[in-house]
């Protein structure tokens, strides 16, 4: 235990030397320029960092982007800012920074693993480097939120922002759904400060906002065959349960449930989900719920998955100002027209999982992987929400999931992988097996080893498929893959 205090000990510590240098430059009204990540974790790390430095009266500018490449460059190259802040990614980008960045002062606070020797010009916070996991035990905004506590602890409050990205990076990967690691130092400060409740109930999209018969049919996690995206047949579903889905003219949520009514629904589920096989997606019906008291009830923000899912969808819909204005406490008009975003979002994945359904050669299984064919289909800025859903609930858990989509304007492939957490246990690392493959194409991959990501030239994709799968099977071996 005391092991594990010094590592986090030393991560604070580096979380603090990050926080030192950003106030310097930010007290003596210099520019910094914030990049982070698309995901719900990265628009939280912006929305946190952008507070942080907003109570500092600081000189910043925040751009969420999917990648670090050559018009970040360019951008700094022309604006000249002080400081440069990369949250959520920046790790697996090392090497690209000190060839095109040298000049500049950077700070990464990031949780993906490690790639490329560190540059003396950037300051960097990691838990790989202190021998932390950054799959579960802390996230982008959770590095994010260390860093802006060291500044001012006023920033404590920003705790259930940094609780919301950690869920919207399936971190929730311990007993009963529950945020642990270092990610528990959050949700103590959250709950010290009352501004978080954690309870244990059962774990659906729309707790707070739903109609029970629309949070069943909305759920993809866990994906519940024949009732996901089927509203008419969870109705019949509660009717079966004896759950009465209306009271008067009102449709019940799942928070006016009584525990007996909560108790047959979600034995009804097991029974259900046990009858087609998924044993795996029982233990995810039950779980810790993360509650945000100063939230308004019946809205998307009161539950911290729901959050989650709103910042996602602001992300990948080209609209992730919506999702860090609301992070820095935007309650109006952009919360409202966020959760326009929310409702077109669940429309879009939605239709690119009919899409995937429809036809079987747009998901094949080869040795070891299977692959979702998105190409021109599929939005690129999607495809890893797509992945993410349809990796819990394959044929075999055992193979992880490997999802692309074109950037034709880009000549790229935007590549998404996606395995169980029993596989990581098995030798599974992605993020390596992302970085490897890409190499051998000229492009750019790495991530966590349960989840991962990269990109290739589009004429390259079924040629870096063939190695991926090569190397899954390599690693499931036992054999060391390289670089």
């Amino acid at each position: 235990m005391a092991h594990e205090e010094d590592k986090a000990a030393g991560f604070l510590k580096s979380a603090a030397d990050a926080a030192q240098a950003i106030a310097e430059v930010a007290r003596r009204g210099e520019l910094i320029h914030v990049f982070s990540h698309i995901d719900a974790d990265g628009v939280a790390a912006a929305g946190i960092i952008g507070k942080a430095l907003f109570r500092l009266d600081a000189k910043f500018r925040i751009q969420i982007t999917q990648w670090i490449d050559e018009k970040i460059v360019s951008e700094v190259l022309s604006e000249k800012p002080q400081m440069i802040v990369f949250t959520d990614f920046g790790s697996g980008y090392i090497d690209f920074l000190r060839e095109n960045l040298a000049n500049f002062k950077a700070v990464i606070l990031d949780h993906h693993q490690v790639v490329g020797e560190q540059p003396s010009n950037i300051i960097h916070v990691n838990p790989h480097l202190h021998g932390l996991d950054g799959a579960k035990d802390i996230s982008g905004s959770g590095v994010a939120y260390f860093t802006a506590k060291a500044m001012d602890e006023v920033n404590v409050d920003l705790s259930p922002i940094a609780v919301v990205g950690a869920l919207g990076d399936l971190q929730d990967k311990y007993n009963q759904r529950k945020l642990s690691g270092l990610n528990e130092k959050i949700v103590a400060d959250a709950v010290n400060a009352g501004l978080l409740t954690v309870e244990k109930d059962l774990v659906f999209f729309g707790r707070e906002t739903r109609p029970i018969h629309r949070t069943l049919a909305s759920t993809t996690s866990p994906f519940i065959p024949g009732l996901s995206g089927e509203e008419d047949k969870c109705l019949a579903f509660l009717a079966s349960v004896d759950v009465k889905p209306r009271e008067g003219e009102r449709w019940r949520a799942l928070r006016d449930l009584s525990e007996d009514e909560k108790k047959r629904l979600c034995s009804g589920l097991a029974d259900y989900l046990l009858s087609k096989g998924l044993h795996h997606e029982v233990t995810n019906l039950i779980g810790h719920v993360y509650v945000l008291n100063r939230e308004e009830a019946w809205t998307p923000l009161r539950d911290a998955r729901e959050f989650a899912v709103l910042l996602n969808a602001t992300g990948r819909m080209d609209r992730a100002s919506l999702g860090v204005a609301v992070c820095m406490g935007d309650r109006g008009s952009a919360f409202e027209e966020a959760t326009k975003v929310l409702e077109e979002y669940r429309r879009t994945i939605n239709r690119y999982l009919g899409w995937v359904m429809e036809k079987p050669e747009r998901m094949r299984e080869l040795g070891n992987i299977y692959v979702v064919h998105g190409e021109d289909f599929i939005d690129d800025k999607i495809v890893g929400a797509v992945s993410s859903i349809l990796s819990s609930s394959l044929p075999n858990p055992e193979k992880p999931l490997i999802a692309y989509a074109n950037v034709k304007e880009e000549g790229l492939a935007k590549i998404s992988a996606r395995t169980m957490d029993t596989m990581t246990a098995r030798g599974i690392n992605l993020g390596e097996v992302m970085q490897v493959a890409a190499a051998r194409f000229s492009g750019k991959g790495g991530g966590h080893n349960v989840a991962a990501g990269g990109q290739v030239p589009i004429e390259d994709v079924g040629a870096f498929i063939d190695v991926v799968n090569d190397l899954v099977g390599k690693q499931l071996k036992g054999e060391k893959i390289g670089s």
